[in-house]
Parts: C-alpha cells; sequence; structure tokens
C-alpha cells in the first residue's frame, strides 16, 4: 500500500486554505490518502529564522494580492478576513483531539470547516465563542471540543506535533513530504502530481 501524503498547515495560513481544497482529489487519483498535520506557522518560522510575508512592508500588497489570485485560479471561494493574520492554536489542539479520538476523517472535516469558515466567513478561529459555535456548526460537541483546548493533554499533542515538523524539516505551510520528498507551497501542486506520477 502507498504511504500516505504528509500536509503540514495552519489554520491561518490562506495557501493551505486553498491546497486543503485540493489535496485529497489529487492524492486520490495517485491511490495515496492524505495524513494532515495540524501546527502553528509561527513556531516554524521561529525556528527558521522567517517571518510572515505580510509582516514585511514590500511584500505585504503583494501577498495580499496574491491570496485572492491564487484562490481564484483554484475556483475555490475566498474572502479577505479583515483581522489577519490570527492565532490558531486553538482550533489546533481541536484538532488533534478529533484525529486521535476519531480518526483522520474526523480532523479532516474539522480541517475544511476552520479554513471555509475563516477565509469566507471571517469567523475568528481566535475567539471562544465563534470557535465554540464553529464546533456546533460542525457536528461536534462545543463543550468537549471547548475542554479539548484547553485540555493540556492537547496543548501538549500540538507542541509535540510543531516539534515533530521541525525535525522533518518543515518552515511553512502548506507543506508536504511524499515518499521523504519535501514540496513547500499551494504552488507545488503541478510537481506534486508529476512526482506521484513519476518521480523526477
Amino acid at each position: 500500500m502507498k504511504a500516505p501524503i504528509d500536509f503540514y498547515f495552519d489554520f491561518s495560513s490562506p495557501y493551505s486554505y486553498i491546497a486543503n481544497e485540493w489535496i485529497d482529489a489529487l492524492a486520490a487519483r495517485h491511490g495515496r490518502t492524505v495524513r494532515r498535520q495540524a501546527i502553528l506557522l509561527g513556531v516554524t518560522f521561529t525556528a527558521a529564522e522567517l517571518k510572515s510575508p505580510v509582516s514585511y512592508p514590500i511584500k505585504r500588497d503583494y501577498s495580499l494580492r496574491d491570496f485572492q489570485r491564487s484562490a481564484r485560479f483554484e475556483r475555490v471561494p475566498y474572502v479577505p478576513p479583515e483581522t489577519f493574520p490570527i492565532p490558531t492554536q486553538n482550533a489546533a489542539r481541536v484538532f488533534w483531539w478529533l484525529k486521535e479520538t476519531l480518526g483522520e476523517t474526523a480532523a479532516a472535516g474539522w480541517t475544511r470547516a476552520g479554513f471555509r469558515a475563516f477565509f469566507t466567513r471571517g469567523v475568528l478561529l481566535n475567539d471562544a465563542t465563534a470557535l465554540k459555535a464553529l464546533a456546533a456548526d460542525a457536528g461536534l460537541d462545543a463543550d468537549a471540543a471547548e475542554r479539548a483546548w484547553s485540555d493540556p493533554v492537547w496543548k501538549d499533542r500540538l507542541k509535540r506535533a510543531n516539534d515533530e515538523a521541525i525535525a522533518a524539516g518543515v518552515f511553512g505551510a502548506p507543506f508536504f513530504v511524499i515518499d521523504g520528498e519535501p514540496f513547500w507551497g499551494n504552488d507545488r501542486k503541478a510537481q506534486i502530481e508529476q512526482w506521484l506520477t513519476s518521480p523526477f
């Protein structure tokens, strides 16, 4: 059986949102599944001595334009959030709670719900009330989700996920690892497709 594609993402990353909309179909075309890994970009940026492109004045306007253009290119709905970027540790802890108690499918559903909420409706994933409402809308027990993101167990699991990502060489998102081969960025889609067909 072919190994899953590891997909590292942050809920506050527009490019991760776009990639999340195409990665499952691409993987399925090549007999693969997707193993999602929620991380915090701020942690990987610190490890790599990097900053978000929107934190540089010369890059900010271009980046904001490119987020929208990239979404249009993939025919993915995108409404620029009024507040951006945002802290996403609570959404990521809910992801790990779901992944390790209910499995990959439940975690993937939460990933999709979180991305679409933030990048099409501006739902602030860092606001506890909004996040609980989103959990309920996604069919989860909202109180259980709140307990999970406050639980040291899932706080530690996210910390380990960040540490493991850095150890694997992850320094941004989306980041994909296919049979040990790393690909960084939503714009690597064509290369990923080719690699899965015939590694070059």
